[in-house]
């Protein structure tokens, strides 16, 4: 017999009702499942965490022995330098050895001997010094003393290097020179004469005499924005006058541009 309801809230619900009960989706089951638990069987790793199911007890005989895991070194072998069997010295002979006896020659050793060291070369002699006064000797050869560099076949003459400098700058030279007259010929630049030169060069220090007469007379405490501000204008004047002075001194020939 079904669950019979009866709530006391209202009036209206005296009347006995069924419960309905709520009807569940069917539950969800992907269709990779099998293919799942299948590949989890195949890879597991079996003893991964715990170790072997068995293992081997160790021997009683087998026990760690002292210095049994320290490197061994190989065994020692007779040194030999290489070559010895063909350009090292005859062994030594032993005690029982007998020398050989009774040999003899027919060679007249002084005769040789005296032909020998008429024959030879005779011996180079290095050169040296003593700079001392012991008479410690070094060689003649580096020590500065023998004229070796004046006998050069280009002693005294100019580098070949110098030479193509000295060759490149006067390339350098007749082009500008030329580039000039190029422009004075076509009226774009004019050449400043003498006495216009020195008329520039009086301005230019009448404007610096003028400056300077201003930054002399400024006030010595520059305790305010304006008066500091007024200092550094003067001595950028100041200074950029010198270098326009300094400029026109050190060039005899000033070309102008035409605008």
């Amino acid at each position: 017999m079904s669950n019979i309801i009866y709530p006391p809230e209202s009036i209206y619900n005296l009347i006995p009702r069924e419960e309905e009960k709520a009807i569940k989706a069917p539950r969800y089951m992907s269709k990779f499942r099998e293919q799942v638990k299948l590949e989890k069987r195949v890879n597991k790793s079996p003893n991964k965490t715990m170790g072997p199911a068995k293992v081997d007890v160790p021997l009683a005989t087998n026990f760690l022995q002292k210095h049994s895991k320290e490197l061994k070194l190989p065994e020692k072998k007779p040194f030999k330098y290489e070559g010895d069997e063909l350009h090292g010295k005859p062994p030594i002979p032993a005690r029982t050895e007998k020398p050989l006896m009774g040999l003899y020659t027919n060679k007249n050793f002084i005769k040789s001997n005296a032909v020998e060291n008429i024959m030879a070369l005779p011996k180079i002699v290095q050169p040296v010094y003593a700079d001392t006064k012991k008479g410690d000797k070094q060689p003649l050869e580096n020590s500065g003393l023998i004229p070796k560099f004046i006998k050069k076949k280009d002693y005294g003459q100019t580098p070949e290097y110098l030479l193509q400098r000295r060759e490149e700058v006067r390339k350098a030279q007749e082009e500008y020179d030329n580039y000039v007259k190029e422009r004075l010929r076509e009226g774009a630049m004019k050449q400043i004469s003498a006495e216009e030169r020195h008329h520039i060069i009086q301005a230019l220090k009448k404007n610096w005499d003028d400056l300077h007469h201003q930054y002399q007379s400024l006030s010595v405490v520059t305790d305010t924005a304006p008066k500091k501000y007024r200092k550094e204008r003067l001595e950028l004047e100041m200074k950029q006058l010198e270098r326009d002075i300094d400029m026109v001194e050190r060039h005899k020939t000033i070309y102008i541009a035409n605008n």
